[in-house]
């Protein structure tokens, strides 16, 4: 089975977490880490023969123009990932649709290459703003990868389909491919890497990636950070649970994110997940009713 795999290209004073004691302000008076980082998972994905998508932030497109390059010219997928990692559904229209716009000038500058698959910072685009969705179809984006199937404390849509759905809006329709979730006694569990395959034993993972892959049949997609491979960053989530939320497992992250590309099978994003609505099941049109 051929599952997407997918890196948000942000630097490691991007998260949400650091977001909460550090403005966009003091961003470029940190030192760059996202070029370290970045090359680094590029060698790993070229000894492993793997394609992936890289969804990039537009601030880091415009500070590091030829490492965004690099990245398409190694022949992966590009994506967009927002241009200042604000979240969705703190933002108004308008700001979504400038945020958007200024995101996406600043990767075709870098690469040449105007994106057609976006992921939202924190998967930030939840039932209060799916709004959003009209908003890039109208910039261009045939696929979005913004909206967690789970429950949780800053994102997601408990109930959404966990599967690939195409949503149809008073734009038009786009492709929302979740991130990876298993169903385990009735709950929908998180699966899909980043935070979760740090936090949690890799055995949990690959459990549930077989499990859906296997039983369900379905391919999954999972993502990850570059800054989760990078245990010389410096530290800037103050608070204890911001602390552990961000940098608990980053000694052990690359060696997993080896060990997912020994023994699975990935491709980019669009390559695994290409349907068209007339090959979606019938009640993934429900989905879109509120849009």
């Amino acid at each position: 089975m051929l599952n997407a795999l997918t890196v948000d290209v942000e630097e490691y004073f991007h998260p949400a977490e650091v977001h909460l004691h550090l403005g966009e302000t003091a961003w470029a008076c940190l030192p760059a880490r996202a070029e370290y980082q970045v090359n680094r998972i590029l060698d790993v994905f070229d000894n492993h023969h793997i394609k992936a998508t890289f969804f990039v932030l537009g601030w880091v497109a415009e500070h590091h123009p030829a490492l965004i390059h690099e990245i398409a010219s190694r022949g992966h997928e590009i994506g967009c990932h927002s241009y200042s990692h604000q979240m969705v559904y703190r933002m108004t229209p308008a700001e979504f649709q400038e945020d958007t716009r200024r995101a996406v000038a600043a990767i075709e500058n870098a690469c040449a290459v105007r994106p057609l698959a976006y992921r939202a910072p924190s998967y930030s685009i939840t039932k209060e703003s799916l709004w959003a969705l009209e908003i890039l179809i109208e910039n261009g984006f045939h696929y979005d990868s913004s909206i967690y199937p789970i429950d949780h404390d800053r994102y997601g849509i408990p109930g959404f389909s966990r599967h690939p759905t195409t949503l149809v809006t008073p734009s038009g329709p786009i492709l929302e491919i979740p991130i990876a979730t298993v169903r385990v006694r009735g709950k929908i569990m998180p699966i899909g890497g980043g935070g979760y395959l740090r936090l949690l034993p890799y055995r949990y993972t690959a459990a549930g990636i077989r499990r859906v892959n296997n039983i369900e049949e379905k391919p999954v997609c999972i993502y990850f950070h570059p800054w989760e491979i990078d245990p010389a960053q410096p530290r800037l989530a103050f608070k204890l649970v911001s602390r552990l939320r961000t940098y608990t497992g980053i000694a052990g992250m690359e060696s997993k994110v080896e060990r997912l590309l020994t023994e699975f099978s990935f491709a980019p994003l669009t390559a695994v997940f290409h349907e068209s609505p007339a090959d979606l099941p019938s009640e993934a049109y429900a989905c879109a009713s509120g849009v």
